[in-house]
């Protein structure tokens, strides 16, 4: 046991080396800033930099990556860029956040969209037809089998967000399966789906239709993989959405999907 958490201080501390190293340049820094507004391709950073050779940005996105800042997808013939928010927050918490007051309000985002009861909402300038699309990580000290287990079977110990009435108390079923469903249940018939599983090849990867929250006319997907490496694994999170969408549900969304993966989550399984 002792060896087994030396390990993992030892991984921890190698992983905030990393970080520190990414962020100690100011083309990094800048890169950073990029990919906060939107996913960009080598080719389309490089535009920004133009006194920056183009070996010289993906040396950059290179250690950029070792510090697990950006994450790439390869589209088709072009490889985007996206910003990775989870090991920032993990720093935060570490030197900043036990000086602060609980800053819910962007997690809470999402949950006052979840716990709107009412009717449809009405259509106002901050609703129009948009796309977004969330890619994170996270590194989970322990193999792909016990994660992919909390993500479905347990989903229900670490899930915090509930689309039930407030004050009333609900449970949470997952069966990982394709045609399986995400759900939320409270009182004698009532509940909420959110998800619908349409591709499983357990334990690498699952994935799901869901609003997670949002209303109207959205169509939502999201998407675990996992990927194991000496009994780390790293979850990586898809989300994409489309429709009709409030201007604020992306933020509130990668707010919320940092808080479920890379604290509840992240913390749950190591703790088992």
């Amino acid at each position: 046991m002792f060896k087994t958490n030396l390990e993992r201080i030892i991984m921890m501390e190698d992983e905030l080396s990393a970080l520190f190293k990414a962020l100690g340049h100011p083309i990094r820094r800048r890169i950073l800033d990029i990919l906060k507004q939107s996913p960009q391709t080598t080719g389309e950073l490089n535009d920004f930099f133009p006194e920056v050779s183009r070996y010289a940005i993906m040396k950059h996105l290179s250690a950029l990556q070792e510090g697990n800042l950006v994450i790439v997808r390869r589209e088709g013939k072009y490889r985007f860029n996206y910003l990775n928010v989870i090991p920032l927050e993990e720093m935060n918490k570490r030197w900043v956040g036990k000086y602060m007051k609980k800053d819910a309000q962007s997690l809470l985002n999402l949950k006052s969209v979840a716990e709107q009861t009412g009717g449809e909402l009405e259509m106002d300038q901050s609703k129009q037809a948009r796309v977004f699309r969330i890619e994170q990580e996270v590194v989970i000290n322990a193999p792909r089998e016990k994660v992919f287990k909390a993500l479905t079977e347990k989903a229900e110990d670490w899930w915090e967000f509930r689309l039930a009435p407030k004050g009333v108390p609900s449970t949470f079923s997952f069966d990982p399966v394709p045609g399986g469903q995400f759900i939320e249940k409270w009182g004698e018939n009532d509940g909420a789906v959110w998800g619908n599983v349409y591709y499983v090849n357990a334990p690498e990867e699952i994935r799901l239709h869901g609003h997670l929250g949002m209303r109207g006319a959205v169509n939502s997907a999201y998407t675990y993989r996992l990927i194991e490496k000496e009994g780390v694994t790293t979850l990586q999170l898809s989300h994409t959405a489309s429709g009709v969408l409030e201007e604020e549900w992306e933020e509130s969304h990668t707010h919320g999907w940092k808080h479920l993966l890379g604290t509840l989550l992240k913390k749950y399984v190591e703790e088992q």
